[in-house]
C-alpha cells in the first residue's frame, strides 16, 4: 500500500560554495519532495554516507545556485513510491543506492533515483552499515573486475593498493583477497595498518616512505602484477613506473595533480586504465545496466560474508551542523573507513 507522503521534506544543502568553516557552507532546508519520473523510485533516506566527492563538489568556487544544491550520493533507505515503469522494486523494499551527480542527493529525507542506481540492501546489514558501501564498493568492483580485468585466473598474482585503508581501498582489499591475490596495501599510521590488515591485506607498507625498498624487502624486487591507485598519482608516478612489472596493469581512480611522463608505460607495455563509477550512467553506455547488476552482486556478497561493511563512524541526526562536521573530518584526511549520518 502506498505511503501518504508529505509535500515537503527536511534537507541539507547549499547556495554558495564556501569553506566548511563557514556556517553557511551547508544549511538546513525545507524543500519540496522530488517529483518522480516513470523510471524512478522515491527512497525514504534512513542513512547517508559522506565521501571525498561531497567535499570536492562543495569546495569553494564563485558559483551561486538559484535553487539549493543537495549533496550526498551514497545511502540506504526504503522505497516510498515508484514510477509507472518500475518492475524491479516494490514500495516498502529496503535498498541501498549510489546517487546521480547531476541531481540532488541523499542529504535529504527523500531522494528520487533512476532504478539503475538502486540495489537490494544486504539483509544482514543495518541501514547505517549498508549506506556506507554502495559508492566505494561499485568503484572497487569496477576497478578490479571491469578495468584491471581480474578474475580467478589471477590467483597468486600481486596487487599493490595505494591507500588501502581508504573507502575504495578497503573494499578492493576484500575483493582481491577473495580472488586469492597477494594484496600489498599502503598506509601512513599504525591504526590504518591494523584496519588494512583486518580487511585482508597480506603485506602493509608505509606510503610516507619510499615504497621500492619496502617492496624489495618483502620479496617484490621484480615488481608487482597490478596496481590500484586510490590517491593522487602524481607524487607516486616514478615509483609506479618502477614498481609495475612488464605487461602489468595500473588503475587510477583519482585525478593527477600534475603532468606525468607516459613514456615508461610503452617500454614495459604497461596498461593504464581509469575508473569513474559514474561513467556508464553519464554517457548512457550500452552496458549502463551493469551498474545495477554490480549492486545486486555485491549485496549477495555481503549476505554471504564475502564482504563486510567498512563503516567506522556514525553521527546522528542528519542536519547541517553534523554534515559540516562530517565534511571537516573528510577534508582532514584522518578518517579510517566510512562515515555515515542517520536519522532526521
Amino acid at each position: 500500500m502506498a505511503k501518504i507522503l508529505p509535500k515537503t521534506m527536511k534537507a541539507v544543502g547549499l547556495y554558495k560554495y564556501l569553506p566548511i568553516s563557514d556556517i553557511n557552507s551547508l544549511i538546513d532546508l525545507e524543500v519540496n519532495i522530488p517529483k518522480l519520473q516513470n523510471t524512478e523510485v522515491l527512497v525514504e533516506v534512513k542513512a547517508t554516507a559522506v565521501n571525498p566527492i561531497d567535499t570536492k563538489v562543495r569546495a569553494p568556487k564563485p558559483n551561486i545556485e538559484p535553487n539549493p544544491r543537495i549533496l550526498g550520493w551514497d545511502g540506504a533507505g526504503i522505497i516510498a513510491a515508484k514510477g509507472d515503469n518500475i518492475k524491479t522494486f516494490n514500495i516498502g523494499d529496503e535498498v541501498f543506492f549510489t546517487g546521480d551527480l547531476r541531481k540532488n542527493g541523499s542529504n535529504a529525507q527523500y531522494i528520487a533515483l533512476d532504478e539503475i542506481h538502486v540495489g537490494p540492501k544486504p539483509k544482514n546489514l543495518t541501514f547505517e552499515q549498508a549506506a556506507a558501501m554502495p559508492l566505494t564498493t561499485v568503484t572497487a568492483y569496477e576497478s578490479l573486475y571491469d578495468r584491471l580485468l581480474l578474475s580467478e585466473k589471477d590467483r597468486g598474482k600481486s596487487l599493490l593498493i595505494i591507500n588501502s585503508a581508504g573507502g575504495v581501498g578497503s573494499v578492493a582489499t576484500q575483493l582481491a583477497t577473495n580472488l586469492k591475490l597477494i594484496v600489498i596495501g599502503t598506509v601512513s599510521r599504525v591504526e590504518t595498518e591494523t584496519f588494512s590488515r583486518n580487511n585482508g591485506a597480506h603485506i602493509v607498507l608505509n606510503h610516507t616512505e619510499d615504497l621500492l625498498p619496502q617492496l624489495e624487502a618483502n620479496g617484490f624486487a621484480n615488481g608487482v602484477d597490478y596496481i590500484l591507485v586510490n590517491y593522487d598519482p602524481y607524487p607516486y608516478w616514478n615509483t609506479l613506473m618502477k614498481a609495475i612489472k612488464p605487461q602489468g596493469k595500473i588503475c587510477l581512480i583519482v585525478d593527477s595533480s600534475g603532468l606525468v611522463d607516459l613514456k615508461p608505460l610503452k617500454d614495459k607495455s604497461v596498461t593504464l586504465v581509469s575508473e569513474m563509477m559514474f561513467t556508464r550512467i553519464k554517457y548512457n553506455t550500452e552496458d549502463k545496466n551493469r551498474h545495477q547488476e554490480i549492486l545486486k552482486i555485491v549485496s549477495k556478497m555481503f549476505e554471504d560474508g564475502l564482504l563486510k561493511s567498512t563503516l567506522t563512524k556514525t553521527i546522528s541526526p542528519i542536519n547541517a551542523a553534523n554534515l559540516r562536521e562530517a565534511h571537516r573530518l573528510i577534508e582532514e584526511q584522518h578518517m579510517i573507513g566510512k562515515l555515515v549520518l542517520f536519522g532526521f
